[in-house]
Formats: structure tokens, C-alpha cells, sequence
């Protein structure tokens, strides 16, 4: 199995280039079940990569904050009957690889396995276990409760990860995109195996989820597997279950603000922003490609230009959207000296305000369209990045053929509607500011620039 294992491990360097000529094929279907399903036929590897996403991201948690993704890593526990190292075993002989994950709009279980009929069956008769009848056990919820609790606790020393829980909180209040992924020492230690039965039994549902399938099986192939699948959930669930409730809109921040943590550190973690887009948006490539070469581009941004290289006040500096199923943040993050840290947020706020007023240049809009255009080919050349993308696509309700146009979109901004969609989008009267290290200073308000 290993030697297999490496001979297509070898095929998929060769090919790669050869899936990257040309945007897969996207073909769906509904189950009887109400199963969304998105198969891709990729036939030049013996691989098939099959994954379930729902609607159950830790925005579904409620007041029991860590449950989705404690979910997530419970799922290969135990199930139906077979105890963790049975259920890894049954996967690693066969060449397998299962995981479970979990973010702020969706969770999803994945496989990986080969497309040889006797290792593909045995591991997708495993897999559909997991996913009828996961049981949870208490011994290994316990331990992986303690565990959770111990990350908890290793957060607190990581100035990092302290600085992006208090921009979340910050900048979406009492909206369940607030909510920690992992979530707090409190609601993890109150969590039971019952919670985790009741958010299986309501989310874990038909009516509620996708499956992507991407690799060298056709379409009949593709469609006994969902029909398998559908049927696990049915039983598993209970029944074909309901879609989710939508997640609330996000509320535009009504005024800036500026939140200081001491930390002793002789870095200070800098996170500025405010609530950005969503998936479908209609300015998604504009702001997406006008960001590229605000800050998303590396050592080519102007935002690293202009805070580390002309000022070394920064050794990383950067600037993103995170589109989600509501606005997702959108973000400049840098790290500085103590005694710098208000003359790299001046800077950085500087270059933000220039690029909004006057976006970028000719050349630097062909040049970020060049680098994402032409990178976009080797983005798609694995199974992995494709039914990455499917997913997305589905779970969003983005069009089929999205792969298919996304470089002649690219392709089409101007610089106008670069500019038009940051002066719209972005507001900078009403940023958040969240400045991790350094002494107390009392939280303040103030009026950003």
C-alpha cells in the first residue's frame, strides 16, 4: 500500500500541470433527501477527494461557544460501535485519510482515499459511519475537553491570538460571528455529550448540507455514493432535518474605536478594521483585487512599501478581506515596537486613506491582475484545490461556472471601480483599532484619521 501510495504521490507532481490548463466541469444535483451535491470527474489520478459541509459553524454555537468545533474533533472518536484507533486503523489500511473541521459559517467532514474499488469501497463504508452514527464517547470528550481547556490557556500567552479574539469581539458585538471558534474556558467546561447529540441531530441534516466529490469516478458513481450518503444522514439525523436559520446581517460599526490590552511584550499586535464583504457580493473583485495591491501581495504591497521598507516600523504589515456568509472582517494587521506603535498606525492609516482617495496606479493594477490571472491555473491543479473551490461554491450559492470566468472578471475591473468600491466599502471615521502590548492604558474612543 505504501509503494502505491508513492507512485500516486509521483502521478499527481507529473499531471498537475495538465489540471491546470483548463477550469473543471461542475455538475449538480439534489438528493431525494434534499442532499446538494457537486461532482467534478477528474479521471488522470486514482484519487477521489469527497467532502460534507453544513451549515453548522461555530455562528450556530448559541451560548455554548466551542461546540461546533469540539463536534468537529469528536467525530472520529467512535462510531457505530468501533472505538478511535479501530475507526484510524479501518481508514490507514486502506490508504485513507478522514478530518473534521470547523469555522465561523460551516463545518465539514472530509475523505481522501483511492479510487481502487476495494480500498475506495472499504474506506467509504468507514466514512459513512462516521457520519450516521458517531457515538461520542464520554472517556475521549473528556480528554479532549482538558485539552481544549489547556489551548485556552496557551492563548493567553500569545499576543497574537489575543489581539484577533478582542477584534472579533470588538468589531461584531453580540453578532455570532463574535462568538471564539474554540471557545472560552467557561462554556467548554460546562459542554456535555448531549449537546454534541443535539447539534449533530439538528445540523447534521440533508436539508442542511452539500457534498462535493471531485476525482476519477463518473457521474453514476458519484451518485450512488451521495444517494449512500444522503441515506447515513437520514438515519443519522433522524430525518431529512431543515436548513439552518440565515445568519443575521452585520451591523456597520457607528463609530471609531480603539481598544489597548497591555502585554508584556516588546512587540506591539496591531489589528485595524471594520466589517467588509460577503461571498456573492457585487464588489467581491473589485475590493478583492484593489487589496491585492494594497496589502495582500507581500513585499510587492503598498502597505509593505511604505510601513517596512521605507520606514522599518514593521517587519509584517498586511491587509485582507475575509468574505463570509455575512460581512466578514475586512483587516490591516502589522506588528511594531512598543515606542513605535503609534507612527506605524499613522502610516499604515495614511496609506489606507491615499489608496481609497486615489486607488491604485495603471501599473499597479495590471500588475496585481497579472500575479492573481496567472497564479490562478496552479490554485486549481490538485483535487484538494478544486473541491476546496466546489465547496465554496456550493455552500454559497455562487455560479457553476465561477472557475470558469473568474480570470476574465479579474481581467475586467478598471481602475474606477477600484476606487468607486473602496470609497463605498470602506469608512474611515468608523474603524476599530485593537493595539495588543505594552502598559495598561484605559479603553478609549476616538475619532480615526
Amino acid at each position: 500500500m505504501k509503494n502505491l501510495l508513492r507512485i500516486v504521490f509521483v502521478t499527481m507532481i507529473v499531471v498537475s500541470n495538465q489540471l491546470a490548463s483548463a477550469a473543471p466541469k461542475i455538475e449538480h444535483w439534489v438528493t431525494d433527501s434534499g442532499l446538494r451535491v457537486y461532482y467534478v470527474n477528474v479521471p488522470e489520478l486514482p484519487i477521489l477527494d469527497a467532502r460534507l459541509t453544513f451549515a453548522a459553524g461555530s455562528a450556530y454555537d448559541g451560548d455554548k461557544a466551542g461546540l461546533s468545533g469540539m463536534l468537529s474533533g469528536m467525530l472520529d472518536k467512535g462510531a457505530a460501535g468501533l472505538n478511535a484507533d479501530q475507526i484510524a486503523e479501518a481508514f490507514e489500511s486502506v490508504g485513507a485519510k478522514f478530518s473534521a473541521g470547523s469555522a465561523r459559517d460551516m463545518s465539514w467532514i472530509n475523505l481522501r482515499t483511492l479510487t481502487l474499488e476495494e480500498q475506495m469501497l472499504s474506506a467509504l463504508y468507514i466514512w459513512q459511519k462516521v457520519i450516521e452514527k458517531p457515538d461520542f464517547p464520554d472517556v475521549d470528550f473528556e480528554r479532549l475537553k482538558k485539552q481544549a481547556l489547556v489551548g485556552l490557556q496557551a492563548e493567553k500567552q500569545n499576543p497574537s491570538s489575543i489581539a484577533s479574539k478582542a477584534f472579533y469581539k470588538n468589531l461584531y458585538g453580540d453578532h455570532p460571528y463574535a462568538t471564539p471558534k474554540n471557545g472560552t474556558e467557561k462554556t467548554i467546561g460546562t459542554l456535555t455529550t448531549k449537546d454534541l447529540k443535539d447539534f449533530f441531530k439538528k445540523y447534521y441534516v440533508n436539508k442542511n448540507g452539500q457534498l462535493a466529490l471531485v476525482g476519477a469516478i463518473s457521474k453514476q458513481q458519484a451518485e450512488v455514493i451521495a444517494n449512500k450518503i444522503s441515506k447515513a444522514l437520514l438515519n443519522g439525523g433522524k430525518g431529512e432535518g431543515n436548513k439552518a436559520v440565515a445568519i443575521p446581517e452585520v451591523k456597520p460599526l457607528t463609530e471609531a474605536k480603539t481598544v489597548r490590552i497591555p502585554f508584556p511584550s516588546t512587540q506591539a499586535h496591531v489589528m485595524i478594521g471594520q466589517p467588509g464583504n460577503k461571498r456573492g457580493d457585487k464588489d467581491y473583485f473589485s475590493l478583492y483585487l484593489g487589496n491585492h495591491g494594497l496589502g495582500g501581495s507581500g513585499f510587492t504591497s503598498r502597505l509593505m512599501k511604505e510601513v517596512r521598507v521605507k520606514r522599518g516600523l514593521s517587519y509584517s504589515v498586511y491587509s485582507y478581506f475575509i468574505p463570509m456568509q455575512e460581512n466578514g472582517p475586512f483587516m490591516v494587521g502589522l506588528q511594531t515596537k512598543i515606542s513605535q506603535t503609534d507612527e506605524a498606525i499613522k502610516v499604515a492609516r495614511e496609506v489606507l486613506e491615499k489608496f481609497q482617495k486615489e486607488g491604485p496606479t495603471e501599473e499597479d493594477l495590471k500588475a496585481s491582475k497579472l500575479n492573481i490571472t496567472g497564479g490562478f491555473p496552479l490554485r486549481t491543479a490538485s483535487n484538494d484545490d478544486i473541491i476546496g473551490y466546489i465547496a465554496m461554491i456550493g455552500f454559497y450559492g455562487l455560479p457553476l461556472d465561477y472557475l470558469n470566468t473568474f480570470t476574465d472578471t479579474v481581467e475586467n475591473i478598471s481602475r474606477d471601480q477600484v476606487v468607486d468600491a473602496f470609497k463605498r466599502r470602506i469608512h474611515l471615521d468608523k474603524m476599530l483599532t485593537v493595539i495588543v502590548g505594552g502598559k495598561a492604558v484605559n479603553e478609549e474612543k476616538a475619532t480615526e484619521k
